[in-house]
């Protein structure tokens, strides 16, 4: 087994078809699924199971699967070990995080960071929880900036940073009352994100611990910007983050108004993988994101440097 075969055999794993897994490696599809076969009759196991609705893995390319993940994470931070050892100049640092998280947290700080440390090269993507996770595992982020779904996986570090409040908003123009409960708030129409994101999970567990039915949603986004949007030029309401809410709530787009008791919060976490040795780059982000993304820790550096 060699790396790029194991590339190979995990790309064909996610996209469950031999022409996508194959455009991901770079690969003609003969050449990928000789790659495949070679794994095969050195494994002495068939990996996959081949059908005109896709390819899935059969129970021996199941078990292979978190083999290799493993193989190519360690594979990766003995490069990064060797490196760090021989002094090659400036390392590389992917981060993955939710777009709110990234315009309206990340953005200042990265900036700092990189001026305090040039050498280090920063890569950012966006995308939803789930796709964050899915990197993290198979290595294509080295740390994860998302709100804690409180999911144990022993293969990952968490560290939480703040806590972050979200408020229930309606449009300027639409006359919302403020609800009097969540049984009051549960007849009206909300504009959300979809099922999965971190943002629906805390809507939907605040009205189900109360065992009250959730309101109806009438219309989905995967944006929370866009939902500030919708319920600025509708009448559906909206649980979104208060660090979003910026321009919107001062244009007076949106009104803010109270949640019916405790108000859902979401903790802001980081995380990344658990290595035999950790990158050196990787030690001094995520001393610095300890450091400075806290709020209360952020306005007293800014105190500091005013006085």
């Amino acid at each position: 087994m060699n790396p790029r075969q194991l590339k190979t055999f995990l790309a064909v794993i996610r996209h469950e078809n031999l022409t996508r897994a194959a455009a991901e490696v770079n690969l003609a599809q003969s050449s990928l699924s000789d790659q495949i076969q070679a794994l095969e009759e050195e494994l002495g196991a068939e990996l996959f199971l081949r059908s005109r609705q896709g390819v899935v893995p059969t129970p021996a390319g199941a078990v292979l699967k978190a083999y290799a993940e493993e193989i190519l994470a360690l594979n990766d931070e003995a490069k990064a070990a060797v490196s760090a050892a021989a002094g090659s100049a400036g390392q590389s640092i992917t981060l993955g995080t939710l777009e709110t998280i990234a315009a309206e947290r990340l953005a200042p700080w990265l900036s700092l960071f990189r001026k305090k440390n040039p050498r280090v090269g920063l890569k950012l993507k966006v995308n939803g929880s789930g796709e964050l996770l899915a990197q993290l595992q198979h290595g294509s982020i080295d740390v994860a900036f998302t709100f804690d779904r409180e999911q144990q996986d022993e293969r990952f570090l968490t560290r939480r940073i703040c806590s972050e409040p979200l408020v229930l908003i309606a449009g300027r123009d639409a006359q919302a009352r403020p609800p009097e409960s969540l049984t009051a708030l549960s007849t009206v129409p909300f504009v959300a994100t979809e099922t999965g994101c971190v943002y629906r999970h805390l809507f939907d567990t605040a009205f189900a611990e109360a065992n009250i039915a959730a309101p109806s949603i009438v219309t989905e986004a995967d944006s929370i910007a866009t939902i500030i949007r919708l319920v600025a030029s509708g009448p559906g309401y909206g649980l979104v983050p208060r660090l979003a809410l910026g321009p919107a709530a001062t244009r007076g787009d949106v009104v803010e108004l109270p949640w019916p008791g405790k108000p859902p919060a979401a903790s802001l976490v980081m995380m990344w993988r658990r290595r035999h040795v950790q990158p050196p780059a990787l030690t001094i982000l995520l001393q610095s994101a300890s450091e400075e993304l806290s709020p209360l820790r952020s306005a007293d550096a800014r105190l500091r440097h005013a006085g």
